[in-house]
């Protein structure tokens, strides 16, 4: 007889996992309280241009084809990827860019000409980056977080000084070049930290960054989100929508008996929630709950966003598909995420414009254009705030790029702390979950298996091994595992 999962949420890891287990026999049930699938990787439409509203950039290719592989499959047998060249560019003032090419060589040649020398210190570092890249994904991501013995290797052990040192020390040895330095400190972002908080070996970001490329799988992230359900589908996940898990019911014994979902009753001995954790442990009675609310909010939680998703009337100059805004001081930004947490002064924001490479994004002779500036998790939200700041940035825009804008904007629409809050249940209106910091990885990080309620259990961003989409997809896998394991 087969066994019955429900799983909450259908974002990345909760399509993963969903596959995993039904592939191993299990009758699954996905409950979406939003009326699509997909998470926080959902789209906006709107007059013929389509934005992706969540993830944006598709980075370690290589997890997604092992996903797929899993199941005798390619993402090509559900959708089509383009590299991009450049994988992005990185504005530092005004008519001054770079562009990070798709191919390491160039990169090399790139670097050597805004400092002399630094193209040998940034093979070597790539050379480390990419060591580490194989000791993660072979040693390290794929493990469920249960015991330090987990990260005990030979590798890792040869590795053990770049716990304790950390990404901004490791670029800065040999880098001088304050441009360069921006570019190597940037894909930690990805992992929602600081480079001063983030340790060494996490650098193998940057082999993914220039050793794999960016890539662009077409009609946006969200074909991606079509291929999963696709593949979910045809292996016998049921999906309900507008489904709202209102309480996790147990009984005295402390074993899951049911969830309450709009109100009706469901009978279950197994869910996996891939929603927010926090937000999944209020759905407990307070004596079952892991985790108080006292050790939440010591957590370094990864950003907010105020996010931006314009039409515009015609083709945008001088950008590129990926655009980076780092003419402001990037240490100050990252002091009002975290040490300070305040609306910022002087933002760094990013810029995405798939219809330069996708014409699925918009209609002929228009612009689709996605806009992100990193915030403080928690901070007050106002409509006045977001005006104030798509005012800023647009100003910054036109004068770094040298171009009008403004006056051909077609339509705008925003997302913030509050919408994470209230579309995601995301703790404190979060974008990308808990900080991957030394004292926040692997074990350390919040339990896949809950150690008060029987067969509930927990994927996605706030669990292992972390933020990001490539880590949302291998964190499906190893909890399903984890099930797998404990049922047999």
């Amino acid at each position: 007889m087969k066994k019955n999962i429900y799983i909450i949420g259908s974002g990345f890891s909760a399509l993963s996992a969903s596959c995993y287990l039904a592939k191993q026999g299990y009758n699954v049930t996905v409950l979406e309280k939003n009326d699509t699938l997909g998470g926080r990787a959902r789209q906006y439409k709107k007059d013929g241009f389509t934005f992706d509203i969540g993830p944006s950039w598709y980075w370690m290719p290589d997890v997604f084809e092992r996903f797929f592989a899993d199941f005798g499959k390619k993402p090509s047998d559900y959708y089509t990827l383009d590299k991009l060249n450049p994988g992005y560019e990185v504005y530092f003032g005004k008519k001054s860019s770079l562009k990070v090419s798709e191919n390491l060589e160039d990169i090399y040649r790139m670097f050597e000409e805004e400092e002399k020398g630094s193209a040998k210190h940034l093979k070597t570092f790539i050379d480390s980056a990419k060591s580490n890249y194989d000791t993660a994904i072979k040693d390290l991501v794929y493990k469920p977080g249960v015991s330090p013995l987990e990260l005990i290797n030979t590798s890792t052990i040869a590795r053990v000084s770049q716990f304790f040192s950390t990404i901004r020390k490791q670029v800065r040895k040999n880098i001088k070049n304050p441009k360069l330095i921006k570019i190597l400190e940037f894909p930690v972002l990805f992992l929602g930290a600081k480079p001063t908080n983030t340790p060494a070996f996490y650098n193998f970001m940057n082999y993914a960054d220039f050793g794999l490329g960016t890539w662009h799988p077409r009609g946006g992230m969200y074909a991606v989100i079509e291929g999963m359900v696709s593949l979910a589908t045809s292996l016998g996940v049921h999906f309900k929508t507008n489904s709202n898990v209102q309480k996790i019911i147990t009984d005295t014994s402390k074993n899951v008996v049911g969830l309450l979902v709009n109100g009706e009753e469901i009978k279950t001995s197994l869910v996996l929630s891939g929603a927010d954790y926090h937000h999944t442990e209020t759905l407990l009675d307070k004596d079952v709950r892991q985790y108080s609310e006292n050790y939440w909010d010591k957590k370094i939680f990864a950003p907010s966003s105020l996010l931006f998703y314009v039409g515009f009337d015609k083709k945008i100059e001088n950008v590129s598909h990926h655009t980076l805004f780092f003419d402001t001081d990037f240490d100050a930004h990252a002091r009002e995420i975290y040490d300070n947490p305040k609306w910022p002064t002087d933002p760094l924001f990013y810029a995405n414009f798939t219809s330069l490479t996708d014409e699925t994004s918009a209609p002929e002779g228009k612009e689709a254009g996605f806009f992100l500036i990193p915030l403080a998790p928690g901070i007050k939200d106002t409509l006045e705030l977001r005006e104030e700041y798509f005012d800023k940035i647009m100003d910054r825009f036109e004068k770094l790029t040298n171009q009008k804008v403004k006056e051909h904007v077609l339509f705008k629409k925003s997302f913030c702390v509050n919408d994470f809050k209230e579309e995601y249940n995301s703790y404190k209106g979060n974008a990308y979950g808990m900080a991957n910091t030394l004292f926040q990885t692997a074990f350390l990080r919040p339990k896949i298996k809950s150690g008060k309620v029987k067969n509930l259990y927990f994927t996605g961003q706030l669990t292992v091994p972390g933020p990001g989409v490539p880590p949302a997809l291998i964190s499906g896998k190893i909890a399903s595992e984890l099930i797998i394991k404990n049922q047999y």
